[in-house]
């Protein structure tokens, strides 16, 4: 079966805009500062375009030793990639059902934060101390149903920011097809950062075959798929304007409704090598579950 990898995303502050890589180191906490930071309102609950849409419109890129932060009408922040500008002390702060070690940017960033979304908030980056797994009942499931694959993902698989595992994988025949469906009901197709995937894989890969897939390898990269990812209402935000529509969630659900939720893409966890690396173009070895 060929295929390669079409495209790699990290968004570095959990919910705003994220940026296209060439290539990217990895390892098992992801791609290179992926959903390092996080947006937490007053009350230190985290902040997504679920409530905030307007934080689409927070662009991020890795300038030289900052992350750059810049949005309409605002000036350009940059933050310091080294933790130079962090607080001291760390917090403990949730997300969703877990909880993670975390310390302040400056109140320099708090400031230019609420001034753009209106409201009182921080930003928070993980803590280098911090160790929040990926889900260990997706993670055991997949073990137990794969024990031949099994031994290379013994151990943590700790993460940042992300909802719930280090990587999104996406097939872009998954969004043709979407987009097909959107077409043939006269609806506008969309592109694929509104689903916010790190990684997108085009090839011999059928729609939602995903569904049904076991492992992929790229660059001696094994990335296991242990969950469908369930979608929320933020596909329906057009990530270059914050503006909310119907679709395609509408659509989706109509035939991706599973028990768990409406799905599309695959939460995966992973086994790489020491100073691995992902590059836009390398194959990738697709192994199925049946």
């Amino acid at each position: 079966m060929s295929a390669r990898i079409l495209s790699l995303h990290i968004y570095p502050v959990k919910s705003c805009a994220g940026i296209d890589l060439a290539e990217s180191p990895i390892d098992r906490a992801g791609l290179a500062y992926d959903r390092r930071w996080m947006v937490v309102d007053a009350d230190g609950v985290f902040m997504t375009q679920r409530q905030w849409p307007a934080m689409a419109l927070i662009r991020t890129a890795l300038a030289q030793n900052a992350l750059r932060l810049s949005a309409p009408g605002m000036p350009d922040l940059d933050v310091a990639l080294d933790g130079s500008g962090l607080e001291s002390g760390a917090r403990t702060v949730g997300v969703w059902s877990d909880t993670i070690s975390a310390r302040s940017e400056s109140a320099a960033a708090a400031q230019w934060l609420t001034e753009f979304l209106k409201t009182p908030c921080r930003l928070l980056k993980v803590d280098i101390a911090a160790r929040r797994n990926a889900k260990p009942d997706w993670v055991s499931r997949w073990v137990d149903a794969h024990p031949d694959l099994a031994d290379a993902f013994v151990g943590e698989h700790c993460f940042g920011f992300a909802d719930g595992f280090p990587l999104l994988v996406a097939n872009q025949a998954s969004l043709d097809d979407l987009n097909a469906r959107l077409q043939a009901k006269g609806a506008a197709p969309v592109p694929m950062d509104r689903f916010r995937p790190n990684i997108v894989i085009q090839g011999e890969w059928e729609p939602f075959e995903e569904d049904h897939t076991a492992m992929i390898t790229a660059a001696d990269v094994r990335m296991a798929f242990v969950k469908p990812c369930t979608r929320c209402s933020i596909p329906d935000i057009d990530q270059q304007t914050a503006r909310q529509y119907d679709e395609p969630g509408r659509t989706l659900a109509g035939y991706r409704n599973l028990d768990i939720g409406v799905v599309f893409g695959q939460n995966a966890i992973l086994d790489a090598p020491a100073g691995a690396r992902l590059k836009v173009g390398d194959a990738v070895d697709i192994e199925l579950d049946f």
